[in-house]
This record gives C-alpha cells, structure tokens and sequence, in this order.
C-alpha cells in the first residue's frame, strides 16, 4: 500500500513555545490514522499545517509523493472541530454553496444519501440538532469528493447514540477507500475506527503502531480496576504496574487471583472491582501521565 502523505521533521514555534517538535510520520493511503495525545500535546496545529492553514516553522509536507501545491486543498476534504454556517440558509443552500468552491464534486444526491440529510434538506442549518450538524459537516467535508479526510474531534458533545452512527458513517467512507486523519478525546473511537495511531505529548510522538500493536508491546498483563477512594494501600510498591485516572485505580497484574487476594488480606472493599485487558485509555495515561479529556 501506497502513501499518500508523508511528513517530515515538522516544527512550529509560537513565540516561545515549541507546539510542534520535529514530527516525522507517513499515511498509508486507505487507512484511518489516529492523533491522541493532551489538550495542547500539538495535534490540531499539525493538522493545520498539513492542511495548509497554518505555516510551518519548518519542516516538508509531501502528498502522494510529491511537494504539497495550492491544488492539494481541491482534493482534500476537512472537517473543524467549529465551522461556522451561515444563518439563513438550508440544508440544500449550504451543500449548494460549498459545491460551488471546488472543479470537482460529488453528486449531491449520493452527499445526502451518504450522509442521511434526507429528511433535512429545506430545515435551516443552524437549527440542526448536534449529531445532524456533524452529519452535515462531514457531508460539507466530502463534497469534493476528496481522496484524504481531516476529522478533528468530530464527535465532541455528541449523544452516544450520535456518536455511534457517526461512527458507522466514518466506517462507511472509510470502505471507498478514502484515507482519513481523525483526531479524537475518545478512546473506544480510536479503537474501532484507527487502522494506525500516533500518539503525541509536548509536540513529540512518543508512541505509534496499530491499537493492538501498541497494547501488545507495552502491556502483557491483566488489569484489576477498582475506586480510587477504595484503594488505601502505599501506590509507591506498585511502580509501573499501577495506574491512575478518572476515579480508578488499575494494577496491571499476572495474576488476578493474587492480586485479589491481595486486596482482601487488606481489607480494601473490592464492591467496584473490574476484571479485563488493558485497553488504549490505559496505554495513554502509561504514556502520557494524562486522561484524554474533552
């Protein structure tokens, strides 16, 4: 498989922050590739210099092969984490609108097909419910009918439900084979969706690979979750094999048989006790020291 986009020791400083710290990575063309990292761990601002919104410090940006021009954004299809729409327009309008930025679209009606606009199309846009905006902002981001996809947190705020069949929509698109970058706070969304991640913190990657290569090289253990406020014992005898984050406590453990045992000889109250793999929300907090919060 091909890549269709490669980066090369990107920088960029903002006065004397260093945002970006020589990133170097490639996208397999027809994947979902994965940015995770903090709040301020420099994911949007790389998306935005590979998209050409923001200039680079320094660095090279290359699209299928060759140095990115000005036609890269005929072909490239974004989605922001805020795009305004206009008041007064519909549905239709506002498709009708951005089709006629861009040489080449795609048919209208297979858009709002796709995107299940249907039953939209004459409502107002700035009316639209939370899930059917991002539905209509994905359809607005694949109306030129682009060969990479940019998708930065584009399920934020949505219900679960939304979420979910937004998720069956980006699996969807993802099936054509169109490449996407998708940036997200949500764990089990990196999971289902990414063919690859990178994971960055303080504008450097520090870990990257398949979900499942990642889990595999960096846990061999099971996981024994519980409250935080249950868990009395001295955390330091633990080292790497605890973890701590959003309420839990989680001992990565050989056996849980012991380590239950463990918990009882100490008389913690094991009533919330967990049982499972690690998954990603434990690789990012090893990694990272952090939660991936909104």
């Amino acid at each position: 498989m091909t890549n269709i986009l490669e980066v090369r020791n990107l920088v960029k400083h903002f006065d004397h922050i260093d945002a970006v710290n020589n990133l170097s990575f490639t996208v397999r063309q027809g994947i979902c590739l994965g940015l995770l990292g903090p709040n301020g761990a420099g994911k949007t601002t790389t998306i935005e210099m590979i998209e050409g919104i923001t200039v680079p410090t320094s660095g090279e940006i290359f699209y299928k092969g060759k140095p990115r021009t000005r036609d890269f954004a005929q072909e490239a299809g974004i989605q922001f984490q805020q795009t305004a729409l206009m008041d007064y327009l519909t549905v239709t309008e506002t498709l009708e609108l951005f089709a006629s930025f861009y040489h080449k679209v795609m048919p209208l009606q297979d858009l709002i097909s796709l995107c299940d606009l249907e039953e939209y199309l004459e409502q107002r846009a700035t009316t639209l419910s939370g899930g059917q905006r991002q539905r209509l902002l994905l359809a607005l981001a694949l109306i030129n009918d682009p060969a990479i996809i940019f998708l930065d947190e584009p399920t934020t705020g949505l219900d679960p439900q939304s979420r979910r069949n937004f998720w069956e929509l980006i699996q969807c698109i993802k099936s054509q084979g169109k490449t996407i970058v998708l940036t997200t706070h949500y764990m089990d969304e990196a999971q289902l969706l990414c063919d690859e991640l990178l994971i960055i913190d303080k504008g450097r990657i520090i870990a990257e690979g398949s979900p499942n290569e990642l889990l595999a090289h960096y846990f061999s253990h099971n996981r024994v979750s519980l409250d935080q406020e249950a868990f009395t014992l001295d955390r330091k005898q633990f080292g790497d094999n605890l973890i701590e984050g959003n309420g839990k406590v989680t001992l990565l453990t050989d056996s849980v048989e012991s380590t239950i045992n463990l918990l009882i000889q100490h008389h913690i109250d094991i009533t919330s006790i967990s049982i499972g793999k690690p998954n990603l929300e434990d690789l990012f907090i090893k990694l990272t020291g952090h939660q991936l919060r909104e």
